[in-house]
């Protein structure tokens, strides 16, 4: 049985109070991991969050690369998204769907994978990720409510007031969702290797590319 002065020490090692969580901590998900291990299911979390941030930025490598056209000695510094891509992330690795050599797919995961985890943080938000769209349809339903219950029960003035929560919503969930995915959904990509890449089908028949990764534990 472990007394209050030995829980003490296992947690000294890490307190949430002294991590800066604007700034991704190489070590976090390890810590927790190790100090959290009889939390049911939380490895497999924490590991999809790291595989929907390599998903992200290895489509805006592919962009990149499909839209390199940027005249000879003036820096793109602009992100620009190839549409013909997507993909679906589990706690396993994440499939690519789109016309992508997988030569070309080998290079791309790589260089996201170094540039995520050495700084380029935003590659790991995408405008077109699905945490958008979830957000947009929870804001979108929490002010259509408060409408409905602040403006009086006649159809014209609850007709604009939903007009005008769809409007604020679509306005401002895009900014939400970014924060959203850089805080909630995804995490840098610090303890992920990546095991082989092969051509496959996902659960609903869809051909694609899968990335299968493992979790590895840092060496500090």
């Amino acid at each position: 049985m472990e007394t209050s002065a030995s829980v003490q020490g296992s947690l000294s090692s890490f307190n949430f109070f002294n991590f800066d969580f604007t700034t991704p901590q190489s070590t976090l998900d390890a810590d927790l991991v190790r100090q959290l291990s009889f939390v049911p299911g939380l490895k497999e979390i924490l590991m999809l969050r790291q595989v929907h941030a390599l998903e992200h930025a290895t489509v805006w490598v592919l962009s990149e690369t499909k839209n390199a056209h940027t005249p000879p000695g003036r820096p793109n510094t602009i992100q620009l998204d190839n549409e013909l891509l997507g993909g679906l992330s589990t706690d396993q690795g994440f499939y690519l769907y789109g016309e992508v050599n997988i030569s070309n797919l080998r290079r791309a995961v790589s260089q996201a994978l170094y540039r995520l985890t050495h700084g380029e943080w935003d590659l790991a938000v995408h405008p077109r990720c699905g945490t958008n769209l979830s957000v947009t349809m929870l804001l979108t339903a929490g002010l259509a409510v408060g409408v409905n219950l602040l403006l009086p029960f006649r159809p014209v003035e609850q007709l604009i007031g939903l007009g005008l929560a769809a409007t604020t919503a679509a306005e401002i969930a895009p900014d939400i969702g970014s924060i959203a995915q850089r805080y909630l959904t995804t995490a840098i990509p610090f303890n992920l290797i990546v095991e082989n890449i092969t051509v496959t089908r996902d659960v609903w028949g869809r051909q694609g590319h899968f990335v299968k990764v493992k979790w590895r534990e840092l060496n500090l």
